[in-house]
């Protein structure tokens, strides 16, 4: 099946996002992505600054016409992330979207980005964002797929669980910046790939030198095997790619460390 990422541009203004980010869906969809996917906090600048003025309820406006446009096109959408207002409380919030426009998940991204790199970077999500505290998963004719937001694809234990589960895919939409992106966006990406004989696609923005915020960009996807098989700039645009399950399956059989797992020793569970 073909998998879209849209790197989208984000501005400051919501309802251009919303816009430009449903166009693009459309764009990907008419090229013949089954299942197609945004980036981290694509209606809202990225930054703690930001989050609580662009909050929404869910559902809200942003993830109303996310499932109209999934509807319209018959596909799976995976809503990137918004920031999400409930109870008092804000969260980093992804949704999916099935064909007939119903809400098949809600992932609130469960490791907050916290970091202190001197001299280069330091964030503080934690100042006004609360942790989710579940594994997301939804169900599509083609496989299986797990949810995780940037911070998220870091904790190796949480794809493994994934893995566990059945899901061939995982997606994380995401941001990187100008010191982690170069460093670890990719990497991680083919470790996470390569552990789990999974494949793994991260959706960035696209990178804005004047936002508080720089994205790194370049979203990827990553076979089984650890190659990239498709990778963006930092530029707006779709990714397409074909993923091919067939050859999941070959990988798992020629190298099958999923049976060969010592589990009478060692053991990763989900608690909840």
């Amino acid at each position: 099946f073909r998998l879209a990422l849209i790197q989208l541009h984000v501005s400051a203004v919501k309802s251009d996002n919303l816009q430009r980010a449903c166009g693009l869906v459309r764009e990907a969809s008419a090229k013949g992505a089954k299942v197609v996917a945004l980036p981290e906090c694509f209606n809202s600048p990225y930054g703690t600054q930001y989050f609580k003025t662009y909050a929404e309820k869910i559902p809200g406006e942003s993830t109303q016409k996310l499932s109209e446009v999934a509807k319209e096109c018959s596909i799976y959408l995976i809503g990137g992330s918004i920031p999400e207002e409930d109870g008092g409380k804000l969260y980093n919030t992804c949704t999916v979207f099935g064909p007939d426009g119903a809400m098949l998940a809600k992932h609130r991204k469960v490791h907050l980005f916290d970091i202190n790199v001197p001299g280069k970077i330091q964030f503080k999500e934690s100042e006004t964002l609360s942790p989710g505290n579940s594994f997301s998963m939804f169900d599509t004719p083609y496989c299986k797929v797990g949810l995780g937001i940037c911070y998220d694809i870091r904790f190796a234990e949480m794809a493994q669980i994934y893995g566990q589960k059945g899901c061939q895919l995982l997606i994380y939409p995401g941001a990187f910046n100008l010191t982690t992106g170069p460093a670890h966006w990719e990497l991680l990406q083919r470790g996470r790939a390569l552990d789990n004989q999974v494949y793994v696609a991260t959706v960035s923005p696209a990178r804005d030198e004047k936002a508080s915020y720089v994205a790194w960009g370049h979203s990827t996807v990553v076979n089984p095997w650890g190659e990239v098989i498709a990778k963006a700039g930092a530029e707006e645009t779709v990714v397409h790619t074909d993923i091919d399950l067939k050859k999941l399956a070959e990988i798992r059989q020629q190298i099958p460390i999923l049976t060969q797992k010592r589990c009478d020793l060692y053991g990763i569970e989900m608690k909840k």
